[in-house]
């Protein structure tokens, strides 16, 4: 079997002796059909991907697969048996995870890509280019309880989050509690302090209104005292040598009219 991989002009001896097999070179793509397959931790999940892939080695080629239908079946068999390796040596949380650093599909895809390509150009002479997932679900039986363990899972974080909320909401009502009861506590120091300043203040005043006139003082309180204990209604009887009677006498004091 002779190989010509460059184009030109080229002599064969004539039919049936020798005949002429062309090979396409350009890239393909290969679709297989979705697998189940089992993780790591015994869960059932439905696969499916596709393959890119050319021919590399064409004298290898047509001694093993001879064609492209040949080539792709003999690539569908390699890639599932590459990712049933991949994905049960792997817990589903590297291929669906919301928590950071679980999530590696990409690299357990890529150690399942170098083996499958290692394979396929050794075995058939096949250039594999890319292999990539297509879908990842669960097996309908399975479907609905996976859903509601991830719903579970969701509700239980959100009852996480809720908690660390209302915790770092009591440590902020406290410190504001905290915060105000010293504003108070101040402001009410403030007041004493003025009022006790206000009332010092006011009895240094009296004192020295009463020593500047201490008769003109007593007079002004009797007057009051009599104007909240009589009114106009009301009968004294007073001996004539009462302090009272002096005073009423002596200023002439009257009630005003109420």
């Amino acid at each position: 079997m002779r190989v010509e991989t460059t184009p030109g002009l080229k002599l064969k001896y004539p039919s049936p002796v020798q005949s002429v097999t062309r090979l396409d070179r350009r890239l393909f793509v290969l679709v297989p059909p979705p697998r189940e397959f089992l993780t790591l931790g015994k869960k059932s999940i439905v696969a499916s991907g596709f393959i890119v892939w050319r021919i590399a080695d064409p004298r290898r080629f047509m001694q093993t697969v001879f064609d492209r239908s040949g080539a792709e079946s003999r690539l569908g068999d390699i890639l599932f048996a590459e990712l049933g390796a991949a994905l049960g040596g792997a817990p589903f949380s590297a291929f669906v995870s919301t928590a950071p650093g679980e999530y590696r599909a990409e690299e357990v895809l890529a150690t399942a890509t170098r083996q499958y390509r290692a394979v396929a150009h050794r075995d058939y002479g096949i250039d594999v280019v890319d292999v990539r997932l297509r879908r990842l679900d669960f097996p309908a039986q399975n479907r609905e309880s996976v859903f509601n363990r991830m719903k579970s899972e969701r509700v239980r974080i959100s009852m996480g989050y809720r908690s660390e909320g209302e915790e770092e909401g009591l440590k902020i009502r406290a410190a504001a509690e905290k915060t105000k009861s010293g504003i108070l506590a101040e402001a009410y120091k403030l007041s004493q302090t003025y009022r006790g300043e206000g009332e010092a203040r006011a009895a240094r005043i009296y004192a020295e209104s009463l020593s500047s006139a201490p008769e003109f003082y007593r007079f002004v309180r009797s007057i009051e005292a009599v104007r909240k204990a009589v009114d106009r209604d009301t009968t004294l009887v007073l001996p004539l040598d009462s302090e009272l009677f002096r005073l009423l006498r002596d200023s002439h004091f009257y009630f005003p009219e109420r």
